[in-house]
């Protein structure tokens, strides 16, 4: 992994600032509270977002509402750049999360992000929850955090460096095969409890299979009797239905006297009622002989009605000119008098323009009157004559009415009449009848005898039926105790049969039981004599050879930074121990510069050993150094560009405001303090 820049933006001193990291080795130089430090932290939240226990307002710059890291960085060839802000509500919290992949940006949750940037970084999936160990420990310990780790009672210690070796695991494992190692015994101890009667179960399963054999011969024989049982009522049904058919023989002949009585019986009454019939017709016939005579006016009433129509409509033509007449000379008579009314008025002649002479008004108008007088006489004589007609019209057409009335009945009469011939038919259809009737009855009364002769023959097999059944019901009742019985039996067996394949699945399951046990035993004995005590073994030697390799850096490094009167090494539980001249020096009593070599020593070897033990993290090329010199004198200072030759890391980045450090880096990144906000001043090359 390269660095190559970050942009922070309302981070602790930070408003808002873009730095770039070059490779080889970079100094962020700058006085103390510069904010040198807060890019390293800026990395590491840009890397893993807040860290458990960590405050966002330790990184959030005082009085501002949101900020952010953008960190742009390369990972086995490909550009990746990680996003992450903070924003201010009840307390700081992480807010926006994405990751661009050569060019491919995704937004994630922070746990999303935190587990993506582990996978690229190729860390272990064990790390994802130590709170970031590995990172600490081969890129960036703040000093005095490796000089606290070193100050740790040797169980903390422990705990720590196998968290950053990965081999807690050994631990863990050994744990949890204490806990299985109990349960294996508990339920060993179980199983042998649940497979201990497990003998005197099979004695009682050989008990229960020999009466199960027992009760099947016995079942054969009820079964055997129960088959002869049925043939025998089966015989003795056949034998009741066929006494049953000479009773069905009987009963239908007896059903046939019943409806040839009623046949008889029917045409009995159909006789007596075709005779009074023949009566009725008789005297209808004797009546409508009577009536001949009087349907032979019926043409003359026709012509005499026809007559008196012809002469109603000659009538009422004449009776219409009349009107005709009245109505013609009444419009004169208004026409003139309209006349009369406007001569009376005219004193000038519409047409010549003269006065108009009296004498010649007063003829004009004696002659209206006189055509008056003579209209209103005519009018009179043509009122009497049409009263005449009016009253000849309706004598005519009452004479018509009873005219028709009288043809109306004596048409009656003679459709009556017409029905002679019919009724006759009919007479002679019903005499014809009555005599097949009576045929019939005698025919049917002998059919009642002869059936009567055949009944009596018959009801013998009434009695031989009653026995028959009396049989029957002796067989059902003898089948049906062999059913019971049979049914009992083989109630008991199949309860037997239940009984026994519970056994054998009990006993099945004791068998089990019983290799179960057997496999807990060799499980309790491999886990206890073999497993454990292997995983101890490989724990003890992994941590002897981590310690042996840990211990020889530890020492070559501190070395490098301290006289020879001085030498060091690790203890079994990593503890540094100090000796010089053959006399250990506690912690407590090294210089500020001793106890700075110590540690840097310390961590120096800690990377070295983790990156030889994880050599495919993506993180082994990056180094990140956080006052490392601090205490150290002008010959320690000096030493410091010895051990920067020595580490072979493509990126190195150092925090310290000595500026004699300068000289021994690539480039430097100075920073300064104006107003409470950090600025980057300049970035220098050697």
């Amino acid at each position: 992994m390269k660095l190559k820049k970050i942009t922070l933006k309302n981070i602790r001193s930070y408003r808002e600032q873009e730095i770039e990291f070059p490779e080889g080795a970079t100094l962020l130089s700058g006085d103390i509270g510069a904010g040198k430090t807060s890019i390293l932290l800026g990395i590491e939240f840009a890397l893993f977002g807040l860290q458990p226990g960590q405050r966002g307002s330790s990184l959030l710059k005082n009085g501002e509402d949101a900020g952010g890291v953008i960190l742009d960085l390369e990972i086995e060839g490909k550009s990746v750049t990680i996003h992450r802000t903070l924003k201010r509500g009840k307390t700081v919290s992480q807010d926006y999360c994405s990751i661009t992949t050569e060019g491919t940006q995704e937004e994630l949750s922070v746990s999303e992000l935190k587990s993506r940037v582990l996978s690229l970084l190729n860390y272990p999936g064990e790390f994802a929850k130590k709170q970031n160990l590995l990172y600490k420990f081969t890129v960036y310990t703040p000093q005095e955090e490796m000089k606290q780790i070193i100050l740790e009672d040797s169980n903390t210690r422990l705990n720590t460096l196998r968290h950053v070796f990965g081999i807690d695991k050994y631990k863990k494992i050994l744990e949890n095969s204490s806990i299985i190692l109990a349960k294996v015994r508990e339920e060993k101890r179980l199983k042998e409890g649940m497979s201990s009667g497990l003998d005197k179960e099979k004695e009682v399963l050989a008990q229960k299979q020999e009466e199960r054999k027992a009760k099947e011969m016995e079942l054969l024989e009820r079964q055997a009797e129960l088959s002869s049982k049925k043939e025998l009522t089966k015989k003795k049904s056949e034998e009741k239905e066929l006494i049953a058919k000479k009773i069905e023989e009987k009963n239908q002949m007896n059903q046939e006297i019943e409806k040839t009585r009623l046949l008889i019986s029917t045409k009995r009454n159909s006789i007596e009622s075709n005779k009074r019939q023949i009566e009725i017709i008789k005297n209808q016939l004797q009546e409508l002989s009577s009536l001949k005579e009087q349907i032979t006016q019926i043409p003359s009433l026709e012509k005499k009605i026809a007559d008196l129509k012809q002469e109603k409509e000659t009538l009422s033509e004449e009776n219409l000119q009349v009107s005709s007449s009245i109505n013609s000379l009444s419009l004169k008579n208004q026409e003139n008098e309209k006349i009369k009314q406007g001569l009376q008025k005219i004193e000038i002649c519409p047409t010549c323009l003269q006065d108009v002479d009296p004498n010649y008004k007063s003829n004009v108008l004696n002659n209206l009157d006189q055509d008056i007088s003579k209209n209103i006489f005519k009018i009179k004589e043509l009122t009497l004559k049409k009263k005449g007609l009016s009253e000849k019209i309706n004598k005519n057409l009452s004479e018509t009415s009873e005219l028709e009335k009288t043809l109306q009945e004596l048409k009656v009469l003679q459709i009556k009449v017409e029905s002679i011939n019919e009724k006759s038919s009919h007479l002679q259809e019903l005499e014809k009848l009555n005599l097949s009737f009576e045929k019939d009855i005698e025919l049917l009364s002998n059919q009642i005898e002869l059936l009567a002769n055949s009944i009596v023959e018959l009801k013998k097999y009434d009695s031989i039926f009653e026995q028959k059944q009396r049989e029957l019901d002796e067989a059902y009742y003898q089948e049906r105790i062999a059913e019971i019985k049979t049914a009992e039996l083989k109630k008991e067996l199949d309860l037997l049969k239940i009984q026994i394949q519970e056994l054998e699945e009990k006993i099945a399951k004791g068998e089990e039981l019983k290799k179960q046990y057997a496999y807990l035993l060799k499980l309790e004995d491999w886990l206890a004599k073999r497993f454990i005590p292997v995983i101890s073994y490989i724990e003890r030697n992994v941590m002897a050879q981590l310690k042996s390799e840990f211990s020889k850096l530890f020492s070559e490094w501190f070395s490098m930074l301290v006289s020879e009167n001085f030498t060091v090494r690790l203890n079994d539980d990593f503890s540094p121990i100090i000796e010089q001249q053959d006399y250990e020096i506690d912690y407590a009593y090294l210089s500020g510069g001793e106890r700075t070599a110590i540690a840097l020593a310390y961590r120096l070897a800690l990377n070295q050993v983790i990156n030889s033990l994880m050599s495919k993290i993506n993180t082994r090329d990056l180094v990140i150094l956080d006052e490392p010199t601090d205490g150290f004198s002008d010959q320690q200072l000096d030493k410091v560009r010895d051990i920067l030759q020595e580490l072979d890391v493509a990126q190195l980045i150092i925090v310290s405001h000595e500026q004699k450090i300068e000289s021994f880096v690539d480039n430097v990144i100075k920073l300064k303090k104006i107003n409470g906000i950090t600025e980057k001043e300049e970035i220098a090359k050697n």
